[in-house]
């Protein structure tokens, strides 16, 4: 049963306690990106063989494929995955960045030009659930931003197939090129690049502690977009909530993991005590309900507080994954809500509106790294190169300060740099 915590009563240790799992993979996955990277392909089956059960000769899904994938998955979900991707796109077009160029000084021009990676790379998990979700929310924003080659790597089963809704989102979401292979080593071949994979720039994508642990670990050879922890969901809701929504809320990140995180906190404790009771009833119901139980006993927890503005305040601290302000005039809170992934309004949406149609990225900073870090966008897919010109006559105004300004910082190769400049046209 989730703990009911009174803020001020329990220490704060307690009530901002984090989970932290336990796992040590360092080596293990040190030794899979130094195998993969000596043996390229020829180990990347070998793992696939051992991990997956299947025994590939060719690790790139065909055309064929793609074409069988999408055939079979039910027209009404292709039809979905459709708009989802309409959603997503609509909403990420707004984050495209444009170059700019600045001239208002005679003989001086500055710019910055905003230029995507070549090659991106998307992780799509594919153990306990397959998610295609997640395949629009990486591979939609990348394409916006003007990526000429999108790269995704995913598990197969024992057939050596990949899930065909997987499949079918990547079609939709335009997808360059898919290959048959998951875990550690599939992050070192988008890393180091393999005989049949390529090398890539940017790697995108959650997975398990190996996965996690891959990309921290390539992270300077690749450029990722973070290390994702467990799922999480706080929700703030005062005594007008319904305690159904709230804990069916709760539970739809409780089923992620066993790990996941779901937390509310309200100032209301006939609230507090009416979803514990809720959680009960609905997590015997769930077809992950084992799941969900270790989530919820471990690391669920219910806050009350003697106020909204409190309340606020530690969601805030927590800084969460997924926030739901669960209550009348959701906006009235929108100023102080400063760290969380992404932000759910009102009593009527759900965080898995996020998760599936909504528009907004689903890929989102966890374990209290909202306090610096931002969800997926276009801009992870994107980099800026600044230029500088000036005239002769623009670096006779300035080229002595810059100078002086070197000398200062004992640099004087620096400062000769610019008045030898000078020196020539005296």
């Amino acid at each position: 049963m989730i703990n009911i915590l009174s803020y001020g009563a329990v220490s704060n240790d307690e009530i901002f306690a984090r989970v932290e799992p336990q796992v040590n993979v360092q080596d293990i996955v040190a030794d899979i990106l130094a195998r993969v990277k000596a043996e390229g392909d020829a180990a990347l089956r070998d793992y696939t063989k051992r991990f997956d059960g299947a025994d590939l000769t060719d690790l790139q899904v065909t055309a064929e494929e793609m074409e069988d994938a999408v055939a079979a998955v039910d027209p009404k979900f292709l039809e979905i995955l459709q708009t989802a991707a309409k959603n997503i796109r609509k909403f990420h077009e707004k984050q495209v960045r444009n170059s700019f160029i600045i001239n208002d000084e005679p003989g001086i021009v500055m710019g910055q030009k905003v230029i995507p990676v070549d090659r991106a790379g998307l992780y799509v998990p594919g153990g306990t659930a397959a998610y295609p979700s997640t395949v629009l929310m990486d591979a939609i924003p990348a394409k916006i931003a003007g990526v000429p080659q999108v790269v995704m790597v995913s598990p197969p089963n024992k057939e050596g197939k990949i899930n065909p809704v997987i499949l079918a989102a990547a079609y939709v979401a335009g997808v360059d090129k898919i290959f048959k292979v998951g875990g550690a080593q599939a992050i070192a071949a988008l890393a180091f690049g393999t005989e049949s994979v390529p090398k890539v720039d940017k790697i995108v994508g959650p997975g398990n502690a190996f996965v996690a642990e891959a990309k921290k670990q390539v992270f300077g050879t690749v450029s990722i977009d973070m290390i994702a922890g467990p799922s999480e969901i706080l929700i703030v809701a005062d005594e007008t909530a319904d305690p159904r929504y709230v804990a069916a809320d709760l539970l739809s990140q409780a089923e992620h993991d066993k790990l996941a995180s779901a937390v509310l906190v309200t100032d209301s404790m006939a609230l507090a005590e009416a979803v514990q009771a809720e959680l009960e009833v609905q997590i015997p119901k769930l077809a992950r309900a084992e799941i969900a139980r270790a989530s919820i006993d471990n690391n669920g927890k219910i806050i009350v507080a003697d106020s909204l503005s409190v309340v606020l305040d530690i969601a805030n601290e927590i800084a969460p994954e997924h926030l739901e302000l669960c209550v009348d005039n959701p906006f009235d809170y929108l100023d102080g809500i400063r760290h969380a992934g992404s932000i759910f309004m009102g009593k009527h949406c759900p965080e898995a509106l996020g998760d599936y149609m909504a528009g907004p990225n689903h890929t989102l900073p966890t374990s209290g790294t909202a306090k610096f870090s931002s969800p997926l966008s276009v801009d992870d897919f994107v980099k800026k190169t600044q230029y500088t010109y000036f005239t002769k006559e623009a670096l006779a105004r300035v080229g002595r300060d810059v100078a002086y300004f070197a000398e200062k910082e004992g640099l004087t190769a620096h400062a000769k740099s610019a008045v030898i400049r000078l020196e020539e046209e005296s």
